[in-house]
């Protein structure tokens, strides 16, 4: 078998088709890469998943429990519950391949999935992400830093393990929870019993505080062949619990540390025989990176990608799951990314600025919703000023 790029597609010719003097028709004999693509989540990551796919010639079909704002006109989406087997399995038999644009799917649905069509990332995956205990115990076995951490799951487990963790601390949902929620900050143990009671008495963890002079984080694509792709570091500020701002590459970057988060990743994307896009959140500690979180998808952090990179996250995770080679992360130019949350600001004047994207992800306007976000390339401070200018002037 080889493959060959035909008027911007992949293709295969088959091993048979190779025979010395046998001719090649591309009717009988070439089959385009173009796959079903199945996707769990109707969200803006599904969205812009499908906008990097179509032009490598892929159809998409989404499933959730709701039809989605954002990608509605991308592609064909099946409304169902994710315990509803029957609709699950209609939707694995529209599809060649399935993957996810947000953690929170069931395991159980996804497990279901996989023993009708490939599914990426793989399950297991899923399954360690969504319970951070879990989650932090198999980084902590394969070596690698996290915060202190104690499970928790009665108020009286959750005093003991704030006491050994100390204070103050983090204390956060061991299942679901984003952008800030699911969590809490103890200071004393007199806070603990609101804490409890504010996060619904369900099982926690309890994280020590870390000291950290920034937040970053590492977002690598796999492939099914076990190749690996790592982008830069991505330097992110968080406003109330949701990201705000995003550089990439990150500033000031030693060799150490850029060393060091590529082994992080590729350690963990190795442990899990990952396929797709993984990200890992990381504290940078005096230089030395500790692991916040895992997201077994494409991330907000990634998304200047876009417009920055040879080959986005979103092109190298459908690259990945549909096995063709992986595009480079090489960055076309230095980019910050700003997202819009709640309501839509004037976007006339960052409009007007050189080698500025705005991507509207056509969701109706909320209150904590990210709702698009503004790339801009090369920035400078006074560039930079008037996209500050306008999200504030919501």
């Amino acid at each position: 078998m080889i493959m060959l790029e035909i008027k911007g597609k992949w293709v295969i010719i088959m091993g048979d088709m190779l025979q010395p003097g046998k001719c090649i028709t591309t009717s009988q004999t070439i089959s385009t890469l173009a796959m079903r693509i199945g996707i769990l989540g109707a969200g803006q990551l599904g969205r812009m998943l499908a906008q990097a796919g179509e032009p490598l010639g892929h159809t998409f079909t989404f499933y959730d429990v709701a039809p989605g704002e954002a990608t509605t006109g991308i592609g064909k989406t099946i409304v169902g519950g994710f315990s509803d087997l029957e609709k699950l399995e209609a939707f694995a038999r529209e599809c060649d391949v399935i993957t996810y644009e947000f953690e929170n799917v069931p395991c159980e649905s996804a497990q279901f999935l996989a023993t009708i069509r490939p599914v990426y990332p793989p399950p297991s995956a899923l399954e360690i992400s969504q319970d951070r205990v879990r989650e932090k115990t198999f980084v902590s076995e394969l070596g690698l830093a996290t915060p202190q951490f104690e499970p928790a799951s009665t108020k009286d487990e959750l005093i003991k393990a704030c006491d050994t963790v100390g204070y103050p601390c983090i204390i956060k949902t061991r299942r679901l929870g984003y952008d800030g929620k699911g969590q809490a900050r103890a200071t004393d143990r007199e806070s603990l019993e609101r804490i409890w009671e504010e996060l619904g008495e369900a099982p926690l963890i309890v994280e020590a505080l870390v000291s950290f002079s920034r937040e970053l984080s590492v977002i690598g694509a796999r492939d099914t062949k076990g190749t690996i792709a790592v982008y830069p570091l991505a330097h992110n500020t968080h406003v109330q619990g949701i990201l705000h701002r995003t550089e990439i590459p990150a500033p000031s970057l030693t060799p150490a540390t850029l060393e060091s988060a590529q082994s992080i990743i590729s350690t963990i994307m190795e442990a899990l025989d990952y396929v797709g896009v993984l990200t890992v959140e990381l504290f940078d500690v005096e230089g030395t990176l500790c692991i916040n979180e895992l997201a077994p998808r494409v991330h907000n952090s990634g998304h200047a990608s876009i417009d920055s990179m040879k080959a986005s996250q979103f092109e190298n995770h459908i690259r990945a799951i549909t096995s063709i080679p992986l595009g480079s992360v090489e960055p076309l130019d230095r980019a910050v990314m700003y997202n819009i949350v709640g309501t839509l600001p004037p976007l006339r004047k960052v409009l007007e600025l050189p080698r500025t994207k705005v991507h509207l992800y056509n969701k109706s306007e909320r209150a904590g919703r990210k709702i698009g976000h503004i790339t801009i390339l090369d920035p400078t401070p006074e560039s930079e000023a008037i996209i500050i200018e306008a999200l504030a002037a919501r």
